[in-house]
Parts: structure tokens; C-alpha cells; sequence
């Protein structure tokens, strides 16, 4: 059974830069899409960015579009995400998700099936 742990959070000053680490363990990791969602206090937990199983493709909300870059590393079984231009509406929990099933088309919504990491907090002051 594959197990994910997020790193690389913390505090960040409005406009800064962060980036988010997945490490994967126990299962496989480099035959699925892997994804990066958020979840603010008080609301649902909203799709950030998903990467295919090889790295080439790559998707991101409207909202971090030109700020974030979702990349992996199959040989470290890591997934990564670069935050850049942050803002105060960035502040959130980030969770890594392994999807379902491999090879599959990167899914938007927070499916119970996806394999879920315990997050990791970024917080953006001004």
C-alpha cells in the first residue's frame, strides 16, 4: 500500500516562493497521476495541479496558472510542487493525491479512492 508524506511547508511572505515535496513509499508510484490539491479552513478541498504518469503533461486551476509548476521525479518517487508570486488567498493545506488507477487522466475533484497524503500548511503573509 503506497503511502505519501508531504514536506516543505510553512510560513512565506506575499510574493515569495515555496516548494512543496510528495515522497512516495510502499506501492507504486510511477505508473499513476499524481496531483496537488488545497483546502483553506472552512472549505471544500479544491484541485491545485496534476502531473501525468511521466511527466509530460501537466495541469493546473486557472488561479496558480503561471505562479506553480508541478513536476516528479519517478526515479525518487517524489512529486514536486514550486510555488512562486504566492498571495494570501494561497494559504491552505496541501495534499499530495495518488490517483486511483495508473494511467488515468488527471481527475479534478477529491475522489475518496485517491490515495491521500496528511498535508502540509502553507501560510502567506503580508
Amino acid at each position: 500500500q503506497v503511502q505519501l508524506m508531504e514536506s516543505g511547508g510553512g510560513l512565506v511572505l506575499a510574493g515569495g516562493s515555496l516548494e512543496l515535496s510528495c515522497a512516495a513509499s510502499g506501492g507504486t508510484f510511477s505508473t499513476f497521476t499524481m496531483a496537488w490539491f488545497r483546502q483553506a479552513p472552512g472549505k471544500e478541498r479544491r484541485f491545485v495541479a496534476a502531473v501525468n504518469w511521466n511527466g509530460r503533461e501537466t495541469y493546473y486551476t486557472d488561479t496558480v496558472k503561471g505562479r506553480f509548476t508541478i513536476s516528479r521525479d519517478n526515479t525518487k518517487k517524489t512529486m514536486y510542487l514550486r510555488m512562486s508570486r504566492v498571495t494570501p488567498e494561497d494559504t491552505a493545506g496541501y495534499y499530495c493525491a495518488r490517483q486511483a488507477r495508473p494511467f488515468g487522466s488527471p481527475r479534478l475533484r477529491p475522489h475518496d479512492d485517491n490515495t491521500w497524503g496528511r498535508g502540509t500548511q502553507v501560510t502567506v503573509s503580508t
